[in-house]
């Protein structure tokens, strides 16, 4: 449902835009002024509105539908999900117009706050082989992984506690490998995501990239590592954005699912959790995937390679 393009469309836009925001603006001036004919305005004017208006009020309505459900989006994003889940394909400035217009603004969150202490007493550090370079071609290349923490029980009378995630990502499609949530941030938590991982992609032999928390630096997660045939690579100290792709999603993730709720127990935070990563994974759509989602990006390259 777009707009046949003609001589002097953008002529046209201009002065219709001009005289919604200044009514009192003369048409025949501005017609003048732009060198076009006052009776061919009118006409397209009229067929525009028609057009115009039926799939703006369907854009309305549906940013008014993905912001109530998912409020934390901008219009980039809204834009991506009208283009992936509606079949409405418009441009940025589009959206964000008629976001303005239904002040429809994202909720801006906390800023997640990155870097882990480093081990105080490592048996086994390597070098930052990874060396910032997060573009991967294929799947399975290079995986990055951290574990952070999410707190649950708000009021005085209850219970209150920690959960533990950890993650690994892939930096080819975004894919969330495996993840793995405990109690505790111990050495059990950190191995249970690592065989997870291997055990859905048998074989496969990634950069394995982390910061220099004591789990990744003990000898027992070298000998893992040795054993699956990979190549180990950590952050320097301090320099969080040596592992910015894992940090980046901890960031989204806490923006879009932990910032600003009450999760009252245990069960209610694990549920968001699961809820999340299996959003994030099969419906999140993101602009650099092309307007797909983690795991639609990861078929297509594997069809590609078939």
């Amino acid at each position: 449902m777009t707009l046949k393009r003609t001589r002097h469309l953008d002529i046209y836009i201009t002065i219709n835009e001009l005289t919604k925001e200044h009514p009192d603006y003369p048409i025949s001036f501005l017609c003048e002024l732009g060198n076009i004919n006052r009776a061919s305005y009118y006409k397209w004017k009229t067929r525009a509105e028609s057009e115009n208006d039926i799939l703006n009020e369907r854009i309305a309505d549906t940013v008014g539908r993905i912001h109530y459900e998912h409020p934390d989006m901008g219009y980039r994003r809204i834009r991506d999900t009208l283009a992936h889940d509606h079949s409405i394909n418009v441009n940025d400035k589009r959206v964000l117009r008629i976001c303005r217009k239904k002040k429809v603004r994202s909720i801006i969150r906390h800023r997640y706050n990155c870097c882990t202490k480093p081990a105080s007493d490592p048996a086994y550090v390597v070098g930052n082989i990874l060396n910032r370079e997060f573009h991967s071609d294929n799947p399975n290349e290079k995986w990055v992984t951290d574990v952070s923490e999410f707190k649950f029980g708000t009021g005085a009378d209850e219970q209150k506690g920690k959960i533990y995630l950890s993650v690994i990502l892939d930096l080819c499609d975004k894919r969330p490998v495996s993840y793995v949530y405990s109690d505790h941030n111990d050495n059990p938590l950190v191995f249970n995501t690592f065989d997870k991982a291997m055990e859905a992609n048998p074989g496969v032999t990634p950069l394995f990239h982390s910061d220099r928390g004591y789990q990744y630096t003990s000898k027992e997660f070298h000998q893992k590592i040795q054993e699956a045939g990979m190549t180990q690579s950590m952050s320097r100290v301090a320099h969080c954005i040596d592992n910015g792709p894992m940090e980046g999603f901890w960031g989204i993730m806490k923006r879009e699912m932990y910032y600003g709720k009450k999760f009252r127990t245990k069960e209610d935070l694990i549920r968001a959790i699961e809820k999340y990563m299996d959003y994030y994974t099969n419906e999140r759509v993101q602009r650099n995937l092309g307007v797909l989602t983690p795991i639609e990006f990861h078929n297509k390259k594997l069809m590609e390679a078939a």
